[in-house]
């Protein structure tokens, strides 16, 4: 089957944004006494939001309080607002399989479980070479992922069914949105997560570069 359309997920994805955010999560947790995590180990923290990476990173003492957690949240946020594209780049292959993508007319849309103006402004930034049907970020009437909805409503602002759209990301929870929502689901194998995950929470194909996607197409 040849599809119509792909909605990307962006974090570990598209963009590879481990190292900027690992760093801004440390500084914090070292300014607040607590001990820093090994970037790597930020692969299984980030995913679900700043929320959940805060929670995931933090002492469990301290994020059990709503107070406290706003806090952190609150710190990260300020702390990655000042780095997040000092390392931040696109993958090897992504801003071909982009190009490609385009000049086949081929619809692209992000989804994404940043902020949505923090999406719009890192899309901007550091892929602005290509046109995107609609960046979509976490904002008021969109929850965040693993919930489809945003993802639907791009389908449906593109006149394309979901079946016909391939859902590429990096994570469980893309997985699980993909399923949710009936796209075809694809695991890219280059970003934060291992294949076992992917595969377990509904992957219908892996994707060890994005070239592999080209085939879809």
């Amino acid at each position: 089957m040849s599809y119509k359309a792909v909605i990307f997920d962006l974090d570990g994805t598209l963009l590879d944004t481990l190292e900027d955010l690992a760093l801004s999560v440390n500084t914090v947790l070292r300014e607040k006494g607590y001990k820093e995590h090994p970037v790597n180990a930020y692969r299984y923290f980030v995913g679900d939001g700043i929320d959940v990476l805060v929670q995931r990173a933090f002492p469990k003492e301290i994020t059990d309080s709503d107070h406290g957690l706003g806090q952190l949240v609150k710190a990260v946020k300020e702390e990655y607002s000042r780095r997040w594209a000092d390392h931040t780049r696109p993958y090897p292959g992504v801003t071909d399989l982009l190009t490609f993508l385009e000049s086949r007319k081929i619809p692209m849309a992000i989804f994404s479980n940043k902020p949505h103006e923090f999406a719009l402004l890192t899309v901007n930034k550091l892929l602005p070479e290509w046109s995107f049907f609609e960046i979509c970020g976490v904002r008021p009437g969109i929850p965040r992922k693993p919930d489809p909805y945003g993802a639907l409503l791009i389908s449906q602002k593109m006149k394309i069914q979901p079946g016909e759209i391939v859902y590429l990301g990096d994570t469980g929870t893309d997985m699980q949105t993909a399923k949710a929502g009936g796209f075809f689901a694809v695991g890219a194998l280059w970003g934060f997560r291992p294949a076992e995950e992917l595969e377990r929470e509904g992957a219908l194909m892996l994707a060890s570069s994005p070239a592999n996607l080209k085939k879809l197409f």
